[in-house]
């Protein structure tokens, strides 16, 4: 069963009992582990996987709380949010699941192709204000973002803007109402995850643009739909998509077999038809580790 809930995909064959994979959290990730879920519930009925949206911060209070199974998180867990769920008896396990690279987006109007980290730090800080200054025509800008559950929102403030944000920025709930925000707004900008501004057949969706980013003045400005920028580390906005398990998962268990089969060959197919990037070399060797820890050699 495929239905939307109040902002998220819950993805069910169902079923109740043992057969039960409660997952929860980021947004961006949503439509990807549903995916996931959809797929591995077709192949086996019998298991009952519900998948949720509300953010990573969500998502990982889910987990410390113990009400979920997995978190899905656009940013890695802090040392806060990890400290509380040991307080709670609860040890975080950590797999890479996939890539994304965080799009910026303008209207297609908007005359700008290209910016730097630096400038995008001083447009989200408030500093830079205007288009002119960036190169653009002489309009205001306009500030869209996520809230502060989600782990973009974070991901995106430690790394790019590396200061609070400008009051000015509208908080919306999800990417693509950050989509749906600019593509009307001659004057706004905005951040999302690279699944949310490619069609299913890979093409670059035509409501807004999407910017190339480099990482100063002197170096060059490289696309997000470009897996080799993401995979080299050229693009400069490129993150690892984790999921956290409350405890080593027992092998054999649901949980177990869900994570596998995300990092099979057809999970990774999956990864690629919704619009994200494949693990690198490093998150594999990261996840094999994991996995020899359970019992998997």
């Amino acid at each position: 069963m495929f239905a939307v809930i109040a902002g998220a995909l819950a993805i069910s064959s169902g079923g109740k009992g043992p057969g039960t994979l409660k997952i929860k959290g980021s947004d961006t990730m949503l439509q990807l582990v549903s995916n996931f879920a959809e797929a591995y519930m077709e192949n086996h009925p019998k298991a009952d996987i519900i998948v949720e949206g509300g953010g990573s911060g969500t998502g990982i209070a889910a987990l410390i709380d113990g009400g979920i199974d997995i978190a899905n998180a656009s940013r890695k867990m802090d040392q806060e949010e990890v400290s509380q769920a040991e307080s709670n008896g609860i040890t975080p396990w950590e797999f890479i699941i996939g890539r994304d690279a965080i799009s910026i987006i303008v209207h297609p109007s908007n005359s700008v192709d290209n910016l730097t980290v630096e400038e995008l730090s001083g447009i989200y800080r408030g500093n830079i204000t205007n288009w002119e200054d960036v190169g653009g025509e002489d309009r205001q800008i306009t500030l869209y973002g996520r809230r502060s559950t989600s782990g973009t929102y974070v991901y995106f403030r430690d790394h790019i803007v590396k200061a609070d944000y400008s009051d000015e920025m509208y908080q919306m709930t999800g990417n693509q109402a950050i989509v749906d925000s600019v593509k009307s707004d001659e004057t706004g900008i905005g951040y999302v995850g690279v699944g949310y501004v490619t069609t299913e057949t890979g093409d670059p969706i035509d409501v807004v643009k999407i910017l190339n980013v480099a990482i100063d003045e002197n170096s060059e400005s490289v696309s997000p739909l470009d897996p080799y920028n993401v995979k080299t580390g050229e693009y400069p906005i490129a993150r690892p998509l984790q999921q956290y398990t409350a405890g080593k998962p027992e092998e054999g268990s649901l949980i177990y077999k869900f994570l596998k089969f995300e990092l099979s060959k057809e999970g990774e197919q999956i990864i690629i038809d919704t619009g994200f990037y494949p693990i690198t070399p490093a998150d594999n060797a990261q996840n094999a580790e994991r996995f020899a820890e359970i019992g998997e050699g």
